[in-house]
């Protein structure tokens, strides 16, 4: 992902960021398309568009919320 941090100065935002090991990405997609690992048991908690801040919150804390994969929908 390109971030242009000089148009994002002026909005006061805040970035969170975490390491992504790309190494085992290939295999990670092998074990999905063999069917042996299903995403969609990965999901933790899923959250409506509306509550964005309460699952960003959720994320935030992780371990302590036993969050492995949050879904945010703008169902």
């Amino acid at each position: 992902m390109e971030f242009h941090i000089e148009k994002l100065w002026i909005r006061n935002i805040t970035l969170t960021t975490g390491l992504v090991n790309t190494t085992s990405t290939p295999m990670l997609l092998k074990t999905v398309e063999s069917k042996k690992l299903k995403p969609e048991q990965l999901i933790t908690h899923r959250f409506a568009f509306s509550d964005i801040m309460k699952a960003y919150e959720v994320f935030g804390n992780a371990a302590k919320e036993k969050a492995l994969k949050v879904i945010i929908s703008n169902d």
